[in-house]
C-alpha cells in the first residue's frame, strides 16, 4: 500500500470490550437485503475479514455451514471466541491474521464481507486474494456505517471539534495515515474491485435512527483507533468531563439523536 499509507497493526489494542459493547449493529434491513441479493445456498462458507468482535459474522452465521472470523487484533479474536462459545455458535472459526497474510484455498467461500475496514487494507492485494478465495459467482460486500462525529447536527460538530482538540493534546493526530482518504478519492473502492476482476454490482444504502447517551458516546470513542484507552491514558477523567461539558448545551433529555447511515458495496466474482 505504498501510495495509500500504512496502518499500524495494533491501533485497536485494548478496545475490544468497548468495540463489542458500543459499536452499533448493522440494521436487519441491510442484512436481509444482503442475504437476498447474494443468493446464498445456506450450505456455503462466509469469510468476515477485519471482523472486529463479529458485527457481521454472528448475525450472518445462520446462513452458512461455516464462518471464518478473521482479525489481526488478538483481543478482538479472543472476544469472538468467547462469544461463539457462550452463544453455542459451533461452526464459527476465529482466526488471528491480517487479510494480507491469511491462508485459504481457492474457491472456498460463498460470501466475503469487510465491515468498515477495506480502506485500512492493502486494497489491490486483498481484492485479488478475495477474488481467488470466492467460489465462481460468489460475492464480496464492503459494509459501512457512519460515525457520530461525522454528521451535521450541532452536537455532532461540537463532538468532532472536541475529538480533534484532544487528538492534538494527546499527540494522536497522525495515528491514521493522511494519504488514505486521498488514495480512495483518486481510486474509489469500486475501481479497485473492478481492476482485480470483480463485476461491480452497486451500492445499497440504509438509515436507522439512534439515540446516543453520553455514556454510549464516551464508550464508542474508546472503541476507535484514534482515541482508544491506550491513548487517553490517565487523562480519562478530564476527557470525559470536557466531553460532558461540551455536549451539555445540546443535551435533549439525556440523549443525542443521530440518523445513522449504513451501506454495502457489492461485487461478484465472474462465473
Amino acid at each position: 500500500m505504498s501510495d495509500e499509507g500504512q496502518f499500524a497493526t495494533d491501533l485497536y489494542q485494548g478496545t475490544a470490550e468497548y468495540y463489542d459493547r458500543y459499536r452499533l449493529p448493522y440494521p436487519a434491513s441491510l442484512l436481509t437485503h444482503l442475504v437476498a441479493g447474494t443468493h446464498l445456498s445456506e450450505r456455503g462458507r462466509l469469510l468476515d475479514l477485519a471482523c472486529g468482535t463479529g458485527q457481521l459474522a454472528f448475525p450472518l452465521s445462520r446462513h452458512f455451514a461455516e464462518v471464518w472470523a478473521v482479525d489481526q487484533e488478538r483481543d478482538m479474536i479472543e472476544t469472538v471466541r468467547v462469544k461463539a462459545a457462550d452463544g453455542g455458535v459451533e461452526d464459527l472459526r476465529p482466526l488471528a491474521s491480517s487479510a494480507e497474510t491469511l491462508e485459504a484455498q481457492p474457491d472456498h467461500f460463498e460470501l466475503a464481507v469487510v465491515g468498515n475496514a477495506f480502506h485500512r487494507l492493502e486494497r489491490d492485494l486483498v481484492a485479488r486474494r478475495i477474488l481467488r478465495w470466492l467460489v465462481p459467482g460468489g460475492y464480496l460486500a464492503l459494509c459501512w456505517s457512519s460515525s457520530p462525529w461525522a454528521g451535521g447536527e450541532d452536537w455532532q460538530r461540537s463532538l468532532a471539534a472536541t475529538l480533534q482538540r484532544w487528538q492534538r493534546e494527546l499527540g494522536a493526530e497522525h495515528r491514521i495515515p493522511e494519504r488514505t482518504d486521498r488514495a480512495r478519492r483518486r481510486r474509489p473502492d469500486p475501481e479497485v474491485l473492478s481492476a482485480a476482476g470483480f463485476e461491480v454490482c452497486g451500492r445499497h444504502a440504509f438509515t436507522a435512527k439512534h439515540h446516543w447517551t453520553l455514556a454510549e458516546l464516551t464508550g464508542h470513542i474508546r472503541s476507535t483507533s484514534f482515541l482508544p484507552p491506550a491513548v487517553i491514558g490517565d487523562r480519562a477523567a478530564a476527557f470525559d468531563a470536557d466531553l460532558a461539558a461540551t455536549l451539555h448545551p445540546h443535551d435533549d433529555g439525556g440523549v443525542f439523536t443521530e440518523t445513522v447511515s449504513f451501506a454495502y458495496d457489492l461485487a461478484r466474482k465472474p462465473g
